[in-house]
């Protein structure tokens, strides 16, 4: 099969020109044929598409999360299996998925070929692969690169950007409906994620599936500034489970209604405008992706993809 493989010139170490190189040695010590591309911006989607129009049989994505969503939606659009080489900063999709996070190891798995099928998430027509937020994190994010380019240090902007938001008025009114079960909220923010996450400590940002074939909603029912602080708390502490405040929605389908016209949404820690309601779908193994070979153990049993009910409401 031919393989593209597009890698953000931009994300981790930057050596992107020897990842480059060893992609090339590694897929010519296999016998596989490759065009390996560097790109960056819009660039990367334009490079990944030019692949498919070319062609290839196999779609590969190097980068952090945000690039890597765009080449996968770019792959499940096409019908085409898609490997991972987790060269960005935290690489939540490979680390669920069970990638080695080594260049080396990654493009292993795909040589090895063993594939696995996954969840996409939707909003208003563009896919994640991970989550989706409204309110004080995407606020942060948008503040922080604004702060960013006065020459502020990340961490030094992050800092006073959180400030600043919690600072301001951090609340924000919404009607969520659920599956059709529709509801109204006061809260700092929402976050989507594409399969049900654990929210607890340093492994909240872990799925242990990626194919149960639902979004998990989160709701934080916060009553102010100091009862949010305190909240999130309590979440790195790991007490998630007893918090009344914490509400969690299990769905394949959401429509959320703010009361602004345009709002700032977060995918996969890249930053959106997009107006009017937003629609929240899940779209059930949809990505066909590369992934290391089940143990013998867990293969006898099949790959678990979980259960597909109707509307769940835990209160953690």
């Amino acid at each position: 099969m031919t393989i593209a493989v597009v890698l953000n010139g931009r994300s981790g170490s930057g050596a992107a020109e020897a990842s480059v190189r060893r992609i090339r040695e590694l897929c010519e010590e296999a016998g596989r044929e490759a065009r390996v591309e560097l790109a960056s911006g819009k660039g990367i989607a334009k490079a990944a598409r030019s692949a498919v129009e070319a062609g290839c049989e196999l779609l590969v994505g190097g980068g952090g999360d945000g690039t890597i969503g765009t080449i996968a939606a770019i792959a499940a659009e096409a019908g085409l299996p898609f490997g991972v080489l987790p060269l960005g900063t935290r690489n939540h999709f490979a680390r669920d998925l069970g990638l080695p996070l080594d260049l080396d190891g990654a493009m292993q798995v795909i040589l090895a070929g063993h594939r696995h099928t996954v969840d996409l998430g939707e909003v208003n027509g563009r896919v994640f692969i991970n989550n989706s937020s409204l309110g004080v994190y995407p606020r942060l994010v948008r503040l922080r690169e604004k702060l960013m380019k006065y020459g502020l240090a990340k961490w030094a902007a992050a800092l006073w950007a959180l400030l600043a938001v919690l600072r301001a008025h951090p609340f924000m009114g919404v009607r969520i409906t659920a599956d059709g079960e529709p509801m109204v909220r006061r809260t700092p923010f929402v976050f989507i994620g594409n399969n049900e996450y654990r929210m607890e400590g340093l492994s909240a940002a872990r799925r242990e599936s990626l194919s149960d074939g639902q979004l998990a909603l989160y709701v934080m029912n916060a009553s102010g500034r100091r009862n949010l602080l305190w909240l999130a708390w309590q979440i790195l502490r790991g007490r998630t489970a007893e918090l009344k405040e914490l509400e969690v929605f299990r769905v394949a389908e959401a429509e959320i209604e703010l009361r602004r016209s345009s709002t700032h949404v977060a995918l996969d820690g890249e930053l959106l405008t997009m107006r009017g309601a937003l629609t929240y779908r899940v779209r059930p193994e949809a990505l066909e992706v590369f992934a290391p070979a089940p143990e013998p153990d867990s293969e006898a049993g099949g790959t678990a993809t979980g259960s597909r009910p109707g509307p769940q409401r835990t209160q953690q």
